[in-house]
């Protein structure tokens, strides 16, 4: 029998990078959960409460639907085996039951702005999910934290995570976007904004604002807005009919694609800005432009879940109470071949 691994997800980007990183694992057993907490968390995730967020609701149902459809053995909180290792995509909530396990956090992507709640949360101690992805890496609760690039490394260890604790791997999905520039979608010099689901995360959005800002970038050209999964379609539908008329709306595909055919793509805190970067597109971001292009994802030729793979298979190599050599692990990262 092989090692025991167990991938948490959360949203299906989430998901996908740990299905990756575990196909890579190779002679492990893996075995992937949704996102979960325990105590008062699991109790009100499980009463509905909490369906706006990864622990429940939509969220919840589409990795259950990515996970079923691959056909991945599912271990929901993780109480079937005695794990070797456990993967997550956030440490906002690290369960009790995984806090005596080697632990890797993978960062999912661009982490939200450093607002007030964040600094109440770092400095008075406040549960870190009050802060969302602000928070990522606070916890101190992980052995390694594999990060999309030197920017971030850089990020992270302003905000206080260890140096010592920081690989810098790439991160699946975000590392070789070129391979977006060929597709079928089948408009393209046109204008495309990627909606957020703040309001539906209970986060203050001026959606009128936002929409008569995208016309007036737009100057005349074809507007395209995709609707982020989470939003209330109808209501957001509505608005851009009102102030935007003209205006295409897209529930559904795949954004990536879409940048790729755009001319000009427009976000507020969104990880796509990164594909709109990488792919040479003009982006209108609430992020200042020139840190967004110093934390840009490194493009490593989709090697990420490798380099993530051979760091994990080395740290099970090493006794629990083995002092992590950091320069060891980027080292073993960067021997894949790009």
């Amino acid at each position: 029998m092989g090692k025991k691994i167990l991938f948490i997800g959360g949203s299906i980007n989430q998901t996908s990078m740990m299905h990756q990183i575990s196909l890579k694992m190779k002679d492990c057993d893996s075995y992937f959960s949704p996102y979960y907490g325990d105590g008062y968390i699991d109790f009100f995730a499980k009463r509905g409460v909490l369906d706006f967020s990864i622990l429940g609701g939509e969220f919840k149902k589409s990795t259950e639907n990515y996970l079923n459809s691959h056909n991945l053995n599912i271990d929901y909180q993780g109480k079937r085996h005695n794990y070797d290792l456990v993967f997550t995509g956030s440490d906002l909530i690290i369960p009790k039951n995984i806090r005596d396990k080697r632990l890797i956090l993978v960062q999912e992507g661009m982490t939200d702005p450093e607002n007030f709640m964040y600094h109440l949360v770092k400095h008075l101690g406040l549960p870190r999910w009050m802060a969302s992805t602000s928070a990522t890496g606070l916890s101190d609760l992980y052995d390694i934290l594999c990060v999309a690039s030197e920017g971030y490394r850089e990020l992270f260890i302003r905000k206080g995570v260890k140096p010592e604790k920081i690989v810098v791997t790439g991160i699946p999905n975000f590392d070789n976007l070129k391979t977006y520039l060929n597709n079928n979608f089948p408009m393209k010099n046109f204008v495309l904004v990627a909606t957020s689901d703040s309001r539906e995360t209970f986060k203050y959005e001026n959606r009128k604002k936002f929409i008569l800002d995208c016309v007036k970038i737009a100057n005349g050209k074809q507007l395209i807005f995709k609707l982020h999964p989470n939003e209330n379609f109808k209501k957001a539908t509505r608005e851009i009919n009102e102030y935007a008329p003209g205006a295409l709306v897209y529930t559904s595909g795949d954004i990536n694609e879409m940048i790729a055919k755009c001319d000009i793509l427009i976000t507020k805190y969104s990880s796509v800005s990164y594909v709109g970067i990488s792919l040479g597109k003009e982006v209108h971001s609430y992020f200042d432009l020139e840190e967004l292009k110093r934390l840009n994802p490194i493009q490593n030729n989709g090697t990420s879940a490798e380099r993530i793979a051979k760091i994990a298979l080395h740290l099970l190599k090493q006794p629990k109470s083995y002092p992590i050599n950091i320069n060891e692990f980027q080292n073993i990262s960067e021997t894949v071949n790009v």
